[in-house]
């Protein structure tokens, strides 16, 4: 095999298999990082032999065997060999003689239990939310340390010491490389949704830059939410969450027009709306409404998404019941954001000067006192309401406040299409 086509299968079967890859060998070695280096050294071999001997019948295993032979070996040179051997075996179900053990077939049966508590590893309470974020990416979604700061426009070396500062208070901590049960479960479940949530957000409407929308974080983000759905199956707001992620991207082809810049929800064409992507995420909201509990923050934001992805046109949009999905997300999650949404809605619904009464109870609020949002919806109130010296200066506002480059432009558009009204 020529060491090009090697090279691009090595990087295929890495974008695969490398979190199952790192999952189990976590659970291995209780070692988020000693686990990363693992399967690096395992990649590291692909690269060296592939190009010899071609790629083999099944890569995954390959690299599984690959790495647990390197971790027997470190735990053989090591000084702590005695509690290490003891490790190791428990793990694999053998005793001190390694040699000859089929490692390949080892854990295949709890790699779902793997991904998930990886998953909770990542999203460990004493990490901070950057932390979680990077950690996600790279263990999960197998992206270079490069690739995530290109994804969040930060330095790569601020990346890198995120990552190894998340790894180094995972180990001082002895984080458990496990999935929290009953209680512990649902009170840890959020920080792990928020992660994958905050993921397809930067993605959907990136915060800073000069693409508006980021696909790549997108389908990352889905990946990772159809992942836990998967593996969470009694959980609502696993369900609520993937459902939210399918049907927001449903839109992904609408939101830029020919020459890439943004088109706003009401001004899609939802002819490209992807039906496939809409009866997925209306599958997931249904498994979520089948569940015992409420519908929690991502399940009733799903159903809000569902109001927009039935409506064949928008003018057959469900303002009312958005107006009243968004009151009861606001009782269940307050938040300065829900209210403004719900004014949006309530503008649709019930005329843009109840809109904007509802709007003025919330502006003084810290938190959206430079939030680009808040003067942009109250411009488009203003708009609608015939005031449109007052709409320019609120959208002028809302320009300078944002950090995106290509919803700047939108926003100083909207304030000259303002202006000619």
């Amino acid at each position: 095999m020529a060491g090009a086509d090697a090279r691009a299968a090595v990087e295929t079967v890495w974008r695969i298999e490398s979190a199952r890859l790192i999952a189990a060998l976590a659970r291995l070695v209780r070692d988020v990082g000693l686990a990363e280096d693992l399967a690096q050294d395992a990649l590291l071999a692909a690269l060296e032999s592939w190009p010899r001997t071609g790629v083999p019948d099944n890569p995954g295993a390959w690299l599984m065997a690959t790495a647990k032979n390197r971790a027997i070996d470190l735990a053989r040179r090591s000084q702590t060999y005695e509690r290490k051997r003891e490790e190791v075996a428990h793990e694999l179900g053998v005793l001190m003689a390694m040699d000859g053990v089929d490692l390949a077939a080892a854990a295949d049966d709890e790699i779902g239990d793997d991904l998930l508590a990886l998953m909770f590893t990542c999203c460990h309470p004493s990490l901070s939310t950057e932390a979680r974020v990077a950690l996600t990416l790279r263990l999960l979604g197998g992206l270079t340390t490069a690739e995530i700061a290109r994804a969040f426009f930060v330095g790569e070396p601020t990346v890198a010491q995120r990552l190894t500062r998340a790894k180094r208070t995972l180990r001082e901590a002895r984080a458990d490389f496990e999935v929290p049960a009953g209680p512990a479960l649902r009170a840890r479940l959020p920080d792990v949704l928020e992660i994958v949530y905050l993921v397809f957000n930067e993605g959907y409407a990136a915060s800073s830059g000069e693409r508006w929308v980021r696909d790549e974080l997108c389908q990352e983000a889905l990946r990772l939410g159809r992942i836990l759905a998967e593996l969470a199956p009694a959980e609502p707001e696993a369900h609520g969450l993937i459902a939210l992620l399918e049907i927001q991207a449903s839109r992904l082809p609408a939101r830029l027009g020919p020459d890439g810049e943004p088109v706003l929800l009401l001004d899609q064409r939802r002819t490209l709306w992807d039906p496939l992507l809409i009866s997925r995420g209306l599958a997931a909201l249904k498994r979520a409404e089948e569940l015992p509990a409420p519908l929690g923050p991502y399940g009733l934001q799903a159903a809000i998404a569902a109001c927009h992805a039935r409506a064949p046109e928008t003018e057959d949009t469900d303002w009312v019941r958005i107006a009243a999905l968004y009151a009861a997300l606001g009782a269940l999650s307050p938040s300065p954001i829900v209210e403004l949404n719900r004014a949006v809605a309530v503008g649709m619904a019930f005329g843009p000067e109840t809109g904007l009464a509802l709007l003025e109870r919330i502006a003084s609020d810290p938190t959206l006192r430079d939030y680009h949002l808040l003067p942009s919806v109250r411009a488009d109130l203003l708009a609608r309401l015939g005031r449109s010296a007052e709409a320019v200066a609120e959208f002028h506002r809302a320009a300078s406040l944002t950090e995106n480059e290509s919803e700047r432009r939108l926003l100083l558009r909207r304030a000259t299409e303002a202006t000619d009204r």
